[in-house]
């Protein structure tokens, strides 16, 4: 047997023994080569960073916590099909692929409480009928990987889960409305680039403990619901959780039990860029992601009760209306992207209130008027505003002035503009509807035809009768007034010099 000596590798026993294994990044090539391990009566084995390679041996799931995590293992796994007192597994970042195993006669997983797949090639449906049987699952992660079809509804009998993970697929379907109703204490729902269709379930407005909320690049639909302010966990200023950790005791019977934190990872969009967070950024960051979908109609003004906000993204969408007027009271954001929308109206002077906003992006919309000024937004460029040809004021090129007006658009909160080419056009149409109509009626109505020119007679009668009597008057006038003239210059004309 290959002896187990010093390195960075550790197993630890459940009795409390400690054995260390080499480093595996130059002599061990496969686990095959530890058949000792076969023999440890439930401890737990942590082999993670390492350049391990090969199949993972099935005989591991008699432990009760499994750290393989960061290797190079490859093939499929079988181990979940027997893993009776694994409470921790961790295969993450590896280059694992085919299907999840079916299991012929499945055993309940009832001991398992954190599961991590994510970042392998794992493909076919997602969850096998086992699934349902994770009772006290608190962490489920398969992000990036290649799974299809739809949630199953035996996932909602994970009523503890914390922290739901599947972001990154190729799932599809409407996003189950039960999510909301079967895990109240929810933290992370990540969602992000998969296929999900159809609108956002009213139920996930229950999620009251929800932080992190990631529906991104999907072809989601529909408004934003309006009760979004009632996930009470980011309407709260600060961290409500410093760090997302899940506790978890494990131990052979009753002789020995202990408890291990597991530190869930999520990958987020932060400033244009995606990241994996560890959970001690997890808490702090409080976001909502919805961008990169189909989603239309106005942004709810109760969003901006959601006064514990870090990060909010709705672009690439397509809402209308106005950026809600009351959006400084997210205080405590730092980025805002509401960018290629088709938002309206003027940009809230209160979103000037907002101390660390660091970034900002409301390009390509509709918006107009001049720009508001504060400590943090003199910081921005122009590019933030770019595809808005009615914005005007610093950072931007063209100045404000009367003359220089704000496109036509009707806003949502009463105020209308009036577009004058919609005026004109309505009144060259309404009097040409007018003039037909007329001519219409007097064509097929000979009383009617006959009586207007009757009527059009008589005033050309009247007209002609009166223009005849003001001529006479006039010509009248001027001939007195030629003879006057007349008369008083004949002595000037007959005065000789002295």
């Amino acid at each position: 047997m290959k002896s187990l000596a010093k390195g960075l590798l550790h197993m630890k026993l459940a009795f409390g023994l400690d054995s260390n294994v080499k480093d595996a990044n130059n002599n061990i090539n496969s686990l095959e080569d530890y058949p000792s391990l076969k023999f440890a009566s439930n401890p737990e084995l942590n082999l993670s960073w390492n350049h391990l390679e090969g199949s993972i041996p099935s005989f591991l799931s008699g432990f009760t916590s499994l750290d393989l995590s960061n290797n190079k293992f490859s093939g499929s796994i079988s181990l979940l099909c027997g893993a009776t007192s694994l409470s921790f597994v961790d295969l993450s970042n590896n280059r694992l692929s085919g299907e999840l195993p079916k299991c012929d006669n499945p055993i309940p997983l009832g001991s398992l409480v954190i599961l991590d797949l994510a970042n392998n090639n794992f493909s076919g449906t997602l969850f096998p009928a086992w699934i349902g049987t994770m009772i006290n699952i608190q962490a489920l992660q398969l992000r990036n990987n290649n799974f299809t079809g739809q949630v199953p509804h035996t996932l909602k009998n994970c009523r503890k889960l914390q922290v739901l993970d599947v972001g990154e697929n190729e799932l599809s379907g409407p996003i189950p409305e039960w999510i909301g109703t079967s895990f109240e204490d929810l933290i992370v729902l990540s969602l992000r680039s998969n296929h999900f269709n159809g609108g956002i379930p009213l139920q996930l407005c229950n999620l009251s403990r929800l932080q992190i909320f990631d529906l991104s690049a999907n072809n989601i639909s529909g408004a934003i619901p309006n009760c979004i302010n009632n996930l009470n966990a980011l309407s709260e200023k600060g961290n409500t959780n410093e760090t997302i950790s899940i506790s978890y005791t494990s131990g052979v019977g009753s002789l020995t039990t202990y408890a291990t934190i597991f530190d869930p990872e999520a990958s987020m969009n932060w400033k244009g860029n995606v990241y994996e967070y560890n959970s001690s950024l997890l808490g702090k960051v409080k976001n909502i992601d919805l961008s990169d979908n189909k989603l239309n109609g106005e942004i709810p003004r109760e969003i901006s009760k959601l006064v514990g906000l870090v990060s909010l993204n709705l672009s690439w969408n397509r809402l209308i209306g106005q950026i809600p007027l009351d959006i400084g009271n997210l205080e405590s954001l730092q980025t805002l992207d509401l960018s290629n929308n088709q938002l309206n109206g003027s940009i809230p002077k209160s979103v000037s209130k907002i101390p660390r906003l660091y970034p900002m992006n409301l390009s390509n919309n509709s918006l107009w008027g001049e720009i508001p000024t504060g400590p943090q937004l003199d910081t921005f460029d122009g590019e933030v505003y770019q595809g808005n040809p009615g914005l005007c004021g610093y950072p931007l090129e063209n100045s404000c002035s009367p003359s220089n007006p704000p496109p036509s658009t009707t806003a949502s909160d009463g105020n209308e503009v009036v577009d004058m080419d919609c005026f004109y056009l309505s009144m060259a149409l309404g009097y040409s509807v007018g003039l037909s109509a007329v001519f219409v009626t007097l064509l097929l109505n000979t009383s009617w035809r006959r009586s207007y020119f009757n009527f059009l007679s008589n005033v050309n009668d009247w007209i002609y009768v009166k223009v005849a009597i003001n001529k006479a008057k006039l010509c009248e006038l001027f001939k007195t007034l030629t003879n006057n003239g007349n008369q008083s210059a004949l002595p000037r004309q007959g005065r000789l010099p002295s």
